[in-house]
């Protein structure tokens, strides 16, 4: 391991200790803070601003420098509550994080099919597999692994500490998914990150590359395909809502049920973020082109 990664890990390690010394209302309002104020100095946020218009055309000037400023206030506060993930319980009475939609979970889970949730980079995503495996589900988040082998050894060390095994994307990681869904267990999904070698959806208009593989593993598995939304209330108070199984398209032209299925998902996402524009990752290279 290169010395430079050590020191990344080094520090990425201090902090969340540090972090994890403090309340979780103080750390993500601190964090918060910092984020807000820097973040929208950045060079980043002037192509986010672009992206903001091209998504959200017709809004005001200051309209969307407010949607840039809550994006890095939540960025920042996601960045604060990651050391505190294992102790969230998202099922407390009166706690912090309002859960939706079990129902329709529990239907599924009684029928012995094994369940995707899929969702994007909204809120605090990390709540999705934390309130499934509170919840009583076996599931893997399933991520893209980090460069820095450091920074990947500490950022699984704060996954696993939500008592869930998460499984990188890759060829091996491919053969656990498909094992994992096999036994009947669950996955979560982020799908709204650029994937070059992916199929192009729409995405507010304009084709974005997608990753297919929620839907090609729900087709393929007969997995029921669950959006999940994640939205931050305020501060750290959360709402996760499970919607029904989407309904999945089932021509019998494998390529256009998939392309199709992921269209419907991705108008899901654009929903979703039209409600809390200022909770979604408008820093990430949607696009091509960006």
């Amino acid at each position: 391991m290169k010395l430079a990664d050590k020191a990344v890990g080094w520090l990425l390690n201090g902090y969340l200790a540090a972090a994890g010394a403090l309340p979780i209302g103080v750390a993500s309002g601190l964090m918060a803070g910092i984020a807000r104020t820097v973040g929208p100095l950045l060079g980043v946020s002037r192509r986010a601003h672009r992206r903001l218009e091209r998504a959200l055309p017709g809004l005001s000037e200051a309209e969307y420098r407010r949607i840039i400023r809550g994006m890095w206030d939540n960025l920042g506060r996601v960045v604060g509550e990651y050391a505190h993930l294992g102790r969230i319980d998202c099922f407390a009475p009166g706690g912090p994080v309002e859960v939706a939609g079990t129902e329709h979970v529990a239907a599924v889970a009684a029928t012995g099919r094994p369940i995707i949730f899929v969702s994007g980079h909204l809120g605090n995503w990390e709540l999705g597999y934390l309130a499934a495996r509170q919840y009583g589900l076996d599931v893997a988040p399933v991520y893209r692994a980090v460069n820095n082998p450091a920074v990947e050894a500490a950022m699984l060390r704060v996954r696993r500490a939500a008592d869930v095994e998460p499984i990188a994307k890759g060829a091996s990681g491919a053969r656990k998914i498909i094992a994992w869904l096999k036994a009947g267990r669950a996955l979560t999904m982020l799908i709204d990150q650029k994937m070059n070698d992916g199929i192009a959806v729409p995405f507010f208009g304009r084709d974005a590359m997608t990753a297919p593989a929620a839907a090609e593993l729900a087709l393929r598995h007969d997995a029921a395909l669950m959006p999940a939304r994640v939205e931050r209330l305020g501060g750290v108070r959360f709402r996760v809502t499970v919607l029904p199984p989407l309904d999945l398209a089932r021509t019998g032209d494998r390529h256009a049920d998939v392309r199709e299925t992921m269209m419907r998902l991705n108008r899901q996402l654009e929903d979703w973020i039209r409600a809390t524009p200022e909770q979604w990752f408008w820093v990430h290279r949607r696009w091509p082109g960006d």
